[in-house]
């Protein structure tokens, strides 16, 4: 009897352990100049670099919506939410392009910024992973910032430079910028090098109250 009681206490401790043991990818937050202290130091390489390498765009987060991830990234950050017709058609509906403070009433007139470029993480570290973690990467829709609905021509000034290279025109958003870049990187552990070091922090001294708020990813 005392054995059959000790053998439920440990079972229930066990159930009890399991429920309040921290997830193994917690969210994370960190001063700005903090997180680019954080990001680890690397050379960069663009050999053997394809963007087919990067599925895009794939189904999706909903598969069953009939939309693809290009899709459903404008119709989660549309300010005036689009009418979906037959095929995931967007008409209507309006957007916030943040790197230039723009309104766009026209989903054509849209790109979907990778926050860190496809070619960028290549050299940082994706070159080394598998064709499906690459794929997974180029249609993150676990983190607000991995993925920006922007206008083409920001998005297509901006195209694969880093902040060493670019920011945003509009400079008012450049601390946020920053963070959502590096928080990108270490959200996929990628690596940064010496020049993007050297200007994310000279961002970051201009930003001493904002953070950075990242989950590493699956």
């Amino acid at each position: 009897m005392v054995k059959a009681l000790l053998r439920g206490l440990a079972a229930a401790l066990a159930v009890l352990s399991l429920t309040f043991t921290s997830p193994a990818h917690a969210a994370q937050t960190l001063p700005l100049a903090e997180a680019v202290a954080s990001l680890p130091l690397g050379s960069e390489s663009r050999d053997g670099y394809s963007r087919d390498s990067f599925r895009h765009w794939n189904a999706g987060d909903a598969p069953a919506d009939g939309c693809n991830t290009r899709a459903e990234v404008l119709i989660h950050e549309a300010i005036e939410p689009p009418v979906v017709g037959a095929g995931c058609r967007l008409t209507g509906g309006s957007w916030w392009s943040y790197y230039d403070a723009t309104v766009v009433t026209s989903a054509s007139g849209l790109d979907i910024d990778h926050m860190v470029p496809l070619a960028e993480a290549w050299d940082s570290g994706a070159s080394a992973w598998t064709a499906q973690r690459r794929e997974a990467y180029a249609n993150d829709q676990g983190a607000e910032q991995s993925l920006v609905a922007v206008t083409a021509r920001s998005n297509r000034s901006k195209a694969d430079r880093d902040p060493a290279e670019w920011l945003p025109p509009a400079a008012d958003v450049h601390c946020r910028y920053a963070a959502e870049w590096v928080g990108t990187k270490l959200r996929w552990g990628l690596a940064a090098d010496e020049a993007e070091l050297a200007a994310l922090h000279d961002v970051a001294l201009g930003c001493p109250l904002q953070t950075v708020t990242y989950e590493p990813a699956p």
